[in-house]
């Protein structure tokens, strides 16, 4: 699939949302993802399930060792689910290795951001995962919880965060619009959101080992390069991977973009070595 046509694909889907209810506008956006999903990995068992009271999905490989990765969906904190994620998780448990544990965590307006941290916090502290993956919201849940489960946490999570929001996103800071995101989107739809985003104070590094993932468009990938650089310059190890003429979104169709797909894995294969063996 050309990239043009996964654009156009996803922006048809989307224009479904505008005039439907949240309910109904969350729906229609799993439905799309999962339209770009490949079937799951030969193998893999997956199963819905519940911890510490919040609904996840479990996606374990045919022969896995027993430590666990959680992974974060994104969609801008009010749609995305582990139905719209699902083909994103499955691919990132066969990749790793290991079973992975995706969150349903609560989402706006019904919940406020803290609600959300809440719940991606409470599913860790059981799971007790080796690695934190979060896609683009959820790459910012994964980078403020990060720190907490540090202090709660004998062994530090290694942490993979996917286009995600850092602070001090300001229409002069963002990058320049992109397909599928706007710097209007950001401003409008996500600062409100996550009060973090609009504070002037540097993104703290949230872990000693990141593994980043970020698209050439996207107005995001500005000032993730930028605080990549710092957290550099300050001694984390970080990786950084970045997936050319690719935009926000395009994971979900990982499988059908050459570009993406080579991006993507060369990821999974950083953030596989530096897991435990």
């Amino acid at each position: 699939m050309l990239i043009s046509d996964f654009i156009a694909r996803f922006e048809a889907g989307l224009a479904r949302l505008e005039q439907a209810s949240i309910q109904d506008a969350r729906r229609h956006y799993d439905d799309l993802c999962q339209s770009f999903a490949p079937a799951d990995p030969k193998g893999m068992t997956v199963a819905d399930d519940y911890v510490a009271g919040v609904p996840v999905r479990r996606f374990c490989p045919a022969v896995a060792p027993p430590e666990q990765i959680v992974f974060i969906h994104g969609g801008g904190f009010t749609i995305g689910s582990v139905r719209s994620h699902h083909g994103v998780a499955a691919s990132l448990a066969d990749q790793l290795n290991r079973e992975v544990v995706s969150i349903n965590y609560r989402l706006a307006p019904e919940a406020c951001y803290a609600a959300m941290l809440s719940d991606c916090i409470n599913v860790a502290q059981v799971v007790k995962p080796i690695a934190l993956v979060g896609d683009s919201a959820g790459g910012r849940l994964a980078m403020d919880m990060a720190p907490l489960l540090n202090k709660a946490m004998s062994n530090q999570p290694l942490l993979g965060l996917i286009y995600p929001p850092v602070n001090g996103l300001t229409e002069q800071t963002l990058g320049p619009d992109g397909p599928l995101l706007s710097r209007q989107d950001v401003v409008l739809c996500l600062l409100p959101l996550c009060p973090a985003l609009n504070s002037p104070c540097l993104t703290p590094a949230p872990a000693s080992q990141v593994e980043v993932l970020a698209v050439e468009h996207d107005p995001l990938t500005l000032p993730l390069e930028t605080t990549v650089a710092r957290w550099r310059a300050e001694g984390v190890q970080v990786g950084y991977h970045h997936a050319a003429a690719m935009v926000h979104g395009s994971l979900h169709g990982h499988a059908m973009l050459p570009e993406m797909q080579n991006a993507w894995q060369d990821f999974c294969q950083a953030l596989r070595s530096r897991l435990p063996r």
